[in-house]
């Protein structure tokens, strides 16, 4: 019996790891700033670490691996929330949809100065 729960958990964190990887590049394609790493050479599934900035100084930071599951949210650097197992993956599904809804994120006042306006590049009317 034992056995057989083990292999199971292994192949959650395989699914996960895999789920975590597709999340953090959909997110990159929005603009936002998420990432995956894998530990090991990542197609051993032992597991990973996901983070994503939800901006404000707002983060999350969601781990997997064959010593457990969490979910770790911070804002200015202080936990303020820290989920294990079922409750730290229903967590990760509520923020990623919320994410994956959001619009793009607008750029910040300092990409916005780095980009001349279209009404400046054009030609003086005489």
């Amino acid at each position: 019996m034992f056995p057989r729960l083990a292999e199971q958990y292994r192949s959650v964190v395989l699914d996960l790891v895999m789920s975590l990887q597709a999340l953090a590049s959909s997110l990159q394609r929005k603009g936002l700033v998420a990432s995956c790493y894998v530990c090991g050479d990542g197609r051993d599934g032992h597991g990973a670490s996901f983070v994503a900035d939800l901006g404000d100084a707002h983060m999350v930071r969601f781990l997997v691996s064959d010593f457990g599951i969490s979910w770790v949210e911070s804002r200015h650097g202080c936990e303020l929330v820290k989920l294990e197992g079922a409750e730290a993956i229903q967590e990760l599904q509520r923020v990623a949809t919320v994410l994956q809804q959001a619009p793009p994120p607008r750029p910040t006042a300092l990409e916005s100065a780095q980009e001349p306006e279209p009404s400046r590049l054009e030609a003086p009317q005489i």
